[in-house]
C-alpha cells in the first residue's frame, strides 16, 4: 500500500514540477495556488465532458440506480483512501491497500445484490402486466365471441 501511495506521490510531484517549468519556462507567473486553481479546474471539466454524456445515456434509459451506483462508488473510493490515511496518521490501524480493496469489494458486493433484487422485481413486475394485459384480451375476446352467438 505504501509503495502505491509513494509512486501515485512521485507521479504527481512530477507533474507538479513540470507545470512549474512550463510556468517559469513562458513567464506567466501563476502562483502554486493559480496553477492549482487552474490544473484542477480543468481536470473536473474533462471529467464532467467525460461522464455527461454517460450519465445523460443512462438517464435516458432510466438507469437510474447505475448513475447512484457510480457516484457511491467513487465517493466510497475516496472515503476508504481517507480512512486508511487517517489511521496512518492517527496511528490507530495500519494502512494497508487490501483494507481498500476490501472496503470497495463490500460495496460492490452489497450492491450487486442490490442490482440483483431490483431486477428480479422488475421481471415480475413485467411478468405480471403482461399475464393482466393476455387475460384482459381473452376476456375481450370471449365477450366478443359470446355476442356474436346472439
Amino acid at each position: 500500500m505504501r509503495e502505491i501511495l509513494y509512486r501515485i506521490v512521485e507521479w504527481i510531484a512530477r507533474c507538479h514540477n513540470y507545470l512549474l517549468k512550463l510556468n517559469d519556462a513562458y513567464e506567466y507567473n501563476f502562483s502554486d495556488k493559480q496553477l492549482h486553481f487552474l490544473v484542477i479546474g480543468c481536470i473536473g471539466m474533462l471529467i464532467l465532458l467525460i461522464t455527461y454524456p454517460i450519465f445523460r445515456l443512462l438517464a435516458k434509459r432510466k438507469m437510474y440506480l447505475t448513475i447512484t451506483g457510480i457516484y457511491s462508488f467513487t465517493v466510497i473510493i475516496v472515503l476508504t483512501f481517507a480512512i486508511e490515511i487517517g489511521q496512518r496518521l492517527s496511528h490507530t490501524g495500519t494502512m494497508e491497500f487490501a483494507d481498500i480493496m476490501y472496503g470497495v469489494m463490500g460495496f460492490l458486493t452489497i450492491f450487486a445484490a442490490a442490482a440483483i433484487a431490483k431486477g428480479v422485481y422488475l421481471l415480475l413486475k413485467y411478468i405480471i402486466k403482461k399475464k393482466k394485459k393476455s387475460q384482459i384480451t381473452q376476456d375481450i375476446n370471449n365477450t366478443q365471441n359470446e355476442n356474436s352467438l346472439n
